[in-house]
C-alpha cells in the first residue's frame, strides 16, 4: 500500500500507544533553550529522574540573550537568571550547551540544522512553536510545552495524537523579489490561520525543488502560523549537499549508509492525503500583512 513520507517517519518512530489513544513517538534529538529548560530541569530534580539521553540532547542560550555586539549574560538583565539556570542544569545533566560566548551560539532553529544536529527522516522536539523550521531538511519536528519537555528528557519519547496528512503542492517558478515567506503568507491568506490545524504538512512541487534550503526552512517555520502541527519537505540532492561535512553529520561509511536511507524518504506514488492544496507560484506577488495577524 502506498505510504506518505509522514507515515514512514511516524511509524518508524512509534514505540507504543497510551490508553488515551496518543502514540508514544521516539525523539532522535532535541534542542533546549533557556526560557523553558530550567523549569523542566527543576521538575526532573523534584521527581528524582535523570535525563535519559544527554548525548542526544543539546541546549542553546537563545530566547533571552541580547543581540547587541559584545553582549554577555548581563546585557539583558531580564534574561540573566534564565541563562545561569540553563548553564547549571546542563552542567548537572551533562548536556552540550552552546553558551553566550560560544562561537556556535545562535537561534536554536538555526544552530541545529547548521551543525547537522537535525537530519533527514529524524524526529526532533524543541520547546518552541516554530520547531518545524528544521522540516526544511526532511525532519519531522514538533514544538512542545515545558511539561512535555520534562517528559521527553526523562523518557526520550513524546506522547502525541497522530496528526492528519496534508500535501501543499507549489507549482511554477517564483518571480523577482518573491520568496518562501510570500508563499507562506499567501497560503495563510487562502487557508486561514487555522487552515492546517491538526495536520502535518508536506510541501512539494517545482517551486520547492528550486528553493534553497534556507527558504525551505522559512516555509516550514511559518507552517505554525496557519496552525500546522508540523511541516516538512522531502530531502533531495540539494539537502544532502547542504548537510555534507557539517559537525554532527555522519562521515565516511556512515555517511554512505545514511545517504542510502535518506534517498528512500519520499512519498510513494498513489499515497493518500487527508487534504491537498495547490498554489500556482508563477503568478505570486510579494505579500504584505497588516497588524499582528498574518
Amino acid at each position: 500500500m502506498p505510504r506518505t513520507l509522514f507515515d514512514k517517519i511516524w511509524d518508524s518512530h512509534r514505540v507504543g500507544q497510551r490508553t488515551d489513544g496518543r502514540d508514544l513517538l521516539y525523539i532522535d534529538r532535541h534542542v533546549l533553550h533557556e526560557l523553558h529548560a530550567h523549569h523542566a530541569f527543576a521538575q526532573l530534580e523534584k521527581q528524582g529522574r535523570p535525563v535519559r539521553r544527554a548525548d542526544l540532547t543539546f541546549a542553546v542560550q537563545d530566547h533571552t540573550v541580547a543581540t547587541k555586539p559584545g553582549r554577555d549574560e548581563t546585557t539583558n538583565p531580564g534574561g540573566t537568571a534564565f541563562i545561569k539556570a540553563m548553564r547549571e542544569g546542563c552542567r548537572k545533566n551533562g548536556i552540550r550547551l552552546f553558551d553566550v560566548d560560544d562561537r556556535e551560539q545562535g537561534i536554536c532553529h538555526v544552530v541545529a540544522p547548521e551543525l547537522g544536529i537535525v537530519l533527514p527522516g529524524a524526529t526532533h522536539a524543541v520547546p518552541d512553536s516554530h520547531a518545524s523550521t528544521v522540516g526544511g531538511l526532511g525532519a519531522l519536528a514538533f514544538g512542545c510545552g515545558t511539561t512535555e519537555l520534562g517528559h521527553i528528557l526523562a523518557t526520550q519519547v513524546i506522547a502525541m495524537k497522530r496528526p492528519k496528512r496534508m500535501r501543499v503542492r507549489l507549482d511554477g517558478a517564483l518571480g523577482a523579489h518573491v520568496s518562501a515567506k510570500d508563499i507562506a503568507l499567501r497560503l495563510i491568506a487562502d487557508l486561514g490561520v487555522a487552515g492546517a490545524r491538526g495536520f502535518a504538512v508536506e510541501y512539494t512541487g517545482s517551486a520547492i525543488a528550486a528553493m534553497p534550503i534556507e527558504q525551505r526552512m522559512t516555509l516550514c517555520n511559518l507552517n505554525i502560523e496557519m496552525g500546522g502541527r508540523s511541516g516538512f519537505v522531502a530531502p533531495d540532492d540539494s539537502t544532502f549537499a547542504w548537510l555534507e561535512g557539517r559537525p554532527y553529520v555522519p562521515r565516511g561509511e556512515m555517511w554512505d549508509r545514511a545517504l542510502a536511507h535518506w534517498r528512500t524518504l519520499t512519498t510513494d506514488d498513489g499515497a493518500e492525503f487527508d487534504r491537498e492544496v495547490t498554489l500556482d507560484c508563477s503568478a505570486l506577488e510579494p505579500q504584505i500583512t497588516w497588524g499582528t495577524d498574518p
